[in-house]
């Protein structure tokens, strides 16, 4: 290896550098931190603005000792359950229903086949038991992208599936107070129901409240539509919705919720009945989006099959099919049944319009969106 050639100093040099005077940094006191104090408060001035911290996530990643986890993400739950399910709350999925057949064995999902073998959990969308429940554990579900907690009635010793909320851990208290308020609860409230405490009391993570004792701004999954049927929305991983508004009647003494009004995460506005489901909180497991498979043998794990393009497929197959070269044919974009795919095409009457939608979500009508 070459080394760098040192040319030595002659003395008129050296003379001058001796003559140079070396200068170290000196440590400065810090300058105190300016109070000013009276006789109420004392008003603390800092000297610096605090230093924010940036808010992240982290996904679990493998070693690349083979191609397949190379570009493996999975979000971390290291609190979940690691044993086999309750097995009286599941049954196996077995029959054509895993190919995407319906009772006749026509395919009416396309893309759905294989797979692992999988139990289904039997889910209470209702939460109609009152009294408290104690979460045992909270479990994966391969049939849904979020969490589930497995309570036991502290009365009756009955076990349940529900959806689990983010942050939900094992040893948590949640309750049901669809049938209504208890007694000992309003008697802890001076024998008479308080709005703001009634919702300081029970607007806790878990709690399932119908929609009328859910005060206004409270992010809420498990969203029911009508009274005493289950849960239809926000049950996925990571959803939720927020209450709006309560829709009143009556005189100013005498006043009654109506309906309730929520936002959904797509922009869409709705009315709920007064006394539909909500549970308090977000759906558990909301990193499950960011997630990566990593490769294509683990989507058919999952019972999802290829996606051919219809370009790619013969005249017969699709419209699109057919032709010498990556060419549609002069078809403007439909799908396999000749369905319109872009251009704002919708299915439903304009003279048929949804009345419980207050506030359609925003449409991007079939152009591009642009930044704004």
């Amino acid at each position: 290896m070459l080394q760098p050639r040192m040319r030595p100093i002659c003395t008129q040099c050296r003379s001058l550098l001796s003559s140079v005077r070396r200068t170290y940094a000196t440590t400065i006191e810090p300058t105190p931190r300016s109070t000013t104090a009276t006789q109420d408060a004392i008003v603390y001035t800092p000297t610096s603005a605090p230093i924010r911290k940036a808010t992240s996530f982290e996904m679990r990643t493998y070693k690349p000792r083979t191609p397949g986890v190379r570009h493996l993400r999975r979000p971390i739950n290291d609190h979940l359950w690691k044993g086999k399910p309750f097995d009286k709350l599941t049954f196996a999925k077995v029959g054509h229903g895993k190919g995407g057949r319906n009772n006749s064995g026509r395919v009416v999902m396309r893309h759905r086949g294989g797979g692992h073998r999988r139990r289904i959990r039997t889910v209470d969308y209702v939460r109609a038991a009152p009294g408290k429940h104690i979460v045992e554990r909270i479990e994966y579900d391969p049939n849904r992208s979020a969490h589930l907690a497995l309570i036991e009635s502290v009365k009756t010793k009955e076990k349940s599936y529900i959806i689990a909320a983010e942050g939900m851990r094992a040893g948590d208290t949640v309750e049901s107070f669809l049938s209504g308020v208890t007694r000992d609860l309003i008697a802890s409230m001076g024998g008479a129901v308080d709005p703001g405490m009634l919702a300081a009391k029970t607007a806790f993570r878990g709690n399932c409240l119908p929609m009328h004792m859910v005060p206004l701004g409270t992010q809420i999954y498990n969203v029911g539509s009508t009274a005493g049927k289950g849960a239809v929305f926000c049950r996925s991983a990571g959803t939720y919705a927020t209450v709006l508004s309560k829709e009143e009647t009556g005189s100013e003494t005498k006043k009654k919720v109506k309906v309730v009004l929520v936002r959904l995460q797509s922009g869409e506005v709705r009315k709920v009945d007064k006394d539909a489901c909500a549970t308090i909180g977000v759906s558990s497991n909301p990193n499950w989006r960011f997630r990566q498979l990593g490769k294509a043998g683990r989507s058919r794990w999952l019972n999802i099959r290829p996606t051919v393009r219809g370009l790619a497929m013969n005249a017969s197959d699709h419209p699109h099919g057919g032709g010498r070269g990556k060419s549609k044919g002069n078809v403007h974009p439909v799908s396999i049944w000749g369905t319109p795919a872009k251009g704002g095409f919708k299915t439903r009457a304009k003279r048929n319009p949804n009345k419980y939608v207050v506030k359609e979500r925003p449409r991007n009508q079939g152009k591009r969106k642009r930044d704004n």
